[in-house]
């Protein structure tokens, strides 16, 4: 059997979309081994397949990438794989140094715009440095991959190569069985809107979403599933506007058990802001879990998420992010229900899963899926 080594900077739990691409790799034979991080919070990893978190000596910035880097670069280095993956731009020079000198395919997969994320849009030289490395590997790649149409269009601009693309949609699958809100510690009676995600950062609109809160009815709160650099400043300003009780904090979970919390709300939130290139076109998978788990939804004009919104007419699309423009569109679906979307978004999911989508992902693998692996 071949052997693909499948890097990321996370700590591979939360992963959903590599976890898929290491699905796909199994059943066309190719054995992957997922390469991540480990923090003192990680929880336990099990996967039909080999894995390795690093320990490293810092949690972010400059000093936590070069940390990462080293590391993966020797694992990669003094290990034998006839694939290598590579996911996003942190994780791409290791692997191009180690794919070059043993001669070896490499794939890129750009989950996102790397060099337009909001958090290096006002620190040029950080930028530069990113940018500059970009620059340097991406014209050398031969099979590139990405979420979306608009992000393809991007590089294809800026680098004149063809780009597959991806999205990150969710499979068919749900819980077993669907716990009850009691079970989940949730307001029975309440209105629930709910984001969710391993990236609840700056300008994805809660702080937003907080303030229409109070414009709501108390019967409405909001959900928040999931870690990142925002959470404690909107803990802080939902107990500053004194409505802590109608925003309930959940740590990331497990997909499946984060699945259940979104099968018990009544409305979903993807409100990144088109403040960077990234978010501008962002396609989040929480919008097709969204999708799977038969909840309309609230977003904002970001490009992908309003195309696919207004097409299957699924929830409500705000041009702004003024509190009083949410809550109105957050009213709009309360008044409507969830049965008045219920049938353009089973045609949603039945046109938009992962088992069709990684028809694109097998035939990028067919030629390296052999039988017998290489030297």
């Amino acid at each position: 059997m071949k052997k693909a080594v499948v890097s990321v900077t996370n700590d591979l739990v939360t992963d959903q979309r590599v976890m898929r691409t290491n699905e796909v790799l199994l059943q066309m034979g190719i054995e992957p081994t997922f390469v991540g991080r480990k923090l003192p919070e990680s929880l336990e990893y099990k996967k039909p397949y080999p894995h390795r978190r690093f320990k490293l000596w810092f949690r972010k910035g400059f000093l936590f990438y070069a940390n990462y880097n080293f590391r993966l670069f020797w694992y990669l280095l003094f290990h034998r794989f006839d694939l290598y993956i590579s996911n996003d731009l942190d994780t791409l020079l290791p692997n191009y140094l180690v794919s070059s000198l043993k001669r070896k395919p490499l794939i890129y997969d750009s989950h996102e715009y790397f060099t337009g994320v909001p958090e290096i849009q006002n620190r040029p030289l950080v930028k530069k440095v990113w940018t500059s490395l970009e620059q340097f590997i991406f014209p050398k790649l031969k099979t590139v991959i990405t979420v979306n149409d608009s992000i393809a269009a991007l590089y294809e601009d800026e680098y004149g190569k063809p780009i597959h693309v991806v999205r990150n949609i969710s499979d068919s699958s749900l819980p077993e069985k669907v716990k009850s809100r009691e079970e989940l510690g949730l307001p029975k009676g309440a209105f629930i809107i709910i984001n969710q995600g391993a990236g609840i950062n700056v300008d994805r609109g809660m702080e937003e979403a907080i303030e229409a809160l109070e414009l709501l009815p108390t019967e409405v709160m909001l959900l928040i599933v999931g870690n990142g650099d925002a959470v404690p400043g909107l803990k802080k300003m939902a107990s500053e506007k004194g409505i802590s009780e109608r925003v309930i904090f959940k740590r990331k979970q497990p997909y499946l058990e984060m699945l259940q919390y979104t099968l018990n709300a009544d409305c979903g939130l993807s409100l990144d802001k088109p403040l960077s290139p990234n978010y501008q076109f962002s396609l989040p998978n929480k919008l097709f879990d969204f999708i799977k788990s038969g909840m309309p939804m609230v977003v904002s004009s970001v490009v992908e998420v309003r195309k696919v919104v207004e097409q299957y007419k699924i929830g409500e699309v705000c041009m702004d992010h003024h509190p009083q423009t949410l809550a109105t569109a957050i009213l709009k679906v309360k008044a409507n229900g969830k049965a008045y979307y219920s049938a353009n978004l089973k045609q949603a999911a039945a046109e938009n899963n992962w088992e069709t989508e990684q028809l694109i992902w097998r035939q990028i693998l067919e030629p390296y899926a052999a039988e017998n692996s290489g030297s």
